[in-house]
């Protein structure tokens, strides 16, 4: 993996980002139909394979009205088929978005880890060598490395 460093991310550059996020939310959220594990489960698909076939059938119905059945409501399907589209597209966008920021979230975090590993082992060689102060940082952040205990031999 080439190098990769997170560059500061400046206060106000989040804030406006999670004022953009809450604003996206609070504008969809009066059209946006949250499901239970169990219905998303049941409910068929429309996925790029099956997305062409229900655009066929939505224009033959169209063209060819007297084959509609009397109790499919062709409004109802238009306006499914304008929001599956249209939510579609702010969708990927929102996927790219959310792929990009755990990315990042991960090599911040990775960085951090790396950075306090190396704060770590200097107080470790600060405290073995009676530095002032060292053995109770020392002390405090090796509770996060636990000692296996391991079975004396009999």
């Amino acid at each position: 993996m080439e190098d990769k460093h997170v560059t500061p991310i400046p206060a106000n550059v989040l804030a406006q980002a999670q004022a953009n996020i809450d604003a996206a939310n609070a504008l969809l959220a009066p059209y946006l139909l949250p499901l239970t594990p169990n219905e998303r489960h049941n409910l068929p698909k429309m996925g790029d394979k099956t997305l062409s076939f229900v655009e066929k059938a939505q224009d033959y119905a169209h063209k060819y009205p007297q084959l509609c059945p009397s109790y499919l409501n062709l409004t109802a399907f238009d306006t499914d088929m304008t929001d599956a589209t249209g939510l579609r597209t702010v969708h990927i966008s929102a996927l790219q978005l959310s792929e990009s920021i755990d990315d990042t979230v991960m090599v911040a975090g990775s960085e951090a880890y790396q950075s306090a590993l190396v704060f770590y082992n200097a107080v470790k060689a600060a405290a073995a060598q009676d530095i002032p102060g060292a053995k109770a940082v020392y002390d405090d952040l090796k509770a996060r490395f636990p000692r296996v205990k391991r079975k004396q031999d009999e």
